[in-house]
Order: structure tokens, then C-alpha cells, then sequence
């Protein structure tokens, strides 16, 4: 494995410490890959050569409708692996849905090739697959039933507090959040005013402040919303 000052090791201690020959073999083939911030990593309809394991930077995966509407399905990690190159490696089918780099990229690239014998050899490189699969699916399905179900000032409150608590303003812009909660630009600049309106936050150039967030915190806890 060509590291070039990565540390898969922080991530998957359990992996790279295996002495399981063929898990030895693969990650003495894999490779580290670096992305600049917004890459495209895959495309809707391009087919699936890689395994990758995130060590560092934030990618975005999401659809586009025939109109132009995105809607993020969810996001990856440092340590993360994504869900559907899992899915569209051992079902051999091409990407559904796009993916772009929010920030720079280090990950470890695993050949289809490789993936495909090892997950045949190792009962171990099995375990990790699926153990990461079905962490991420339940993190799909919750995402999935927020946008479907969540009424867009409790989505809206969610994304708001996550950057507050994270100790920095919400720099998205109106489309942005838009995209990431799967409506338009409108029905979010209407929202964000009336909190603004409400004294909950403070719309700035280019960030969005949080001025009260015991009060966002109970609109995204609603159960009414």
C-alpha cells in the first residue's frame, strides 16, 4: 500500500492488523487516491472499478431529477465507505445516483478485481463489507424517511443546529440547502426569514447565524413540526 502519509490504520486498526493473507495481499495492492474539492468521485449510470475507504474530506452523494432537483441521499467520512459503490460492486450494476467532493479527498482504493477475491478468501474482509454496509443503509434509511416525512422548518432547524453545534455559522447558501434538503431555493429563503422574523436566527452575507437555539432545537424535535 502506497500510504504517500496517510493513516488507513486511524480508520480500521482491526484491517490493517489482520494477519489474514489474503487481506495482507489486498492492502499491499490498494492504493491511495487523492480528490480536490468538487470532484466528481462517480456519475448516475458509470459502472463501479474501485472499493473505496474514506481516511479523509466529506463527499456528497445525491440524485438529480429530470428537472434539475438534487437531493442529498447522505454523506461520507473520514472512515466511511459509500453504500452504493458496496452495493454496485457485488450486484455488478452501474451507479444510480452522483457524487461530489465537499472538501479534498484521501482514500484507499481498492480494485474490483481485488474486492472481488477477497471477499471470496476472507470471511473476516466479508464481515467488515457488510458490517459497513449496514451501518450506512440504516443511515440512508433515516435520511430518506427525514426528507420524505419531516416537515422542511424541522429539516431546516436540523441543518442550522448541526453547523451551530459543530461551533461555526451555516456559510450554504439558499440553493445549497435546498439541494441538501431536497425543496426549492424559495420554500427555504421563505423559511429562513420567518425564523429570522422570529428572532431564531440572523441572516448575514454569505453565513447564516444562530441567534436562539433552544427554539430551533424544539422546532427540530417537533413531532408536529
Amino acid at each position: 500500500m502506497n500510504d504517500q502519509g496517510a493513516s488507513p490504520v486511524r480508520w480500521w486498526p482491526g484491517l490493517t492488523a489482520s494477519r489474514d493473507p489474503a487481506i495482507r495481499q489486498l492492502l499491499d495492492e490498494a492504493q491511495i487516491v487523492e480528490l480536490p474539492a468538487n470532484s466528481p468521485v462517480f456519475h448516475s449510470g458509470s459502472s463501479c472499478d474501485n472499493f473505496l475507504l474514506l481516511i479523509e474530506g466529506a463527499v456528497r452523494v445525491f440524485l438529480t431529477s429530470s428537472t434539475g432537483r438534487e437531493v442529498t441521499l447522505y454523506r461520507i467520512g473520514g472512515g466511511d465507505s459509500c453504500i452504493l459503490t458496496t452495493s454496485c460492486l457485488i450486484g455488478n450494476e452501474p451507479y444510480p445516483a452522483q457524487a461530489v467532493t465537499e472538501a479534498p479527498v484521501r482514500a484507499l482504493a481498492i480494485s474490483r478485481a481485488r474486492f472481488d477475491r477477497t471477499m471470496d478468501a476472507s470471511p473476516e474482509f466479508r464481515r467488515f463489507v457488510f458490517d459497513g454496509f449496514s451501518h450506512r443503509l440504516a443511515d440512508m434509511i433515516q435520511r430518506i424517511d427525514t426528507v420524505t416525512f419531516a416537515p422542511i422548518d424541522q429539516q431546516l432547524a436540523e441543518a442550522l443546529l448541526r453547523d451551530h453545534e459543530a461551533g461555526r455559522a451555516t456559510t450554504a447558501t439558499h440553493q445549497e440547502l435546498a439541494f441538501e434538503l431536497g425543496t426549492a431555493r424559495e420554500v427555504v429563503s421563505r423559511h429562513l426569514k420567518r425564523f429570522e422574523t422570529d428572532g431564531l436566527i440572523e441572516l448575514g452575507r454569505g453565513k447564516i447565524g444562530v441567534r436562539d437555539p433552544g427554539k430551533l432545537a424544539a422546532i427540530r424535535d417537533s413531532a408536529s413540526g
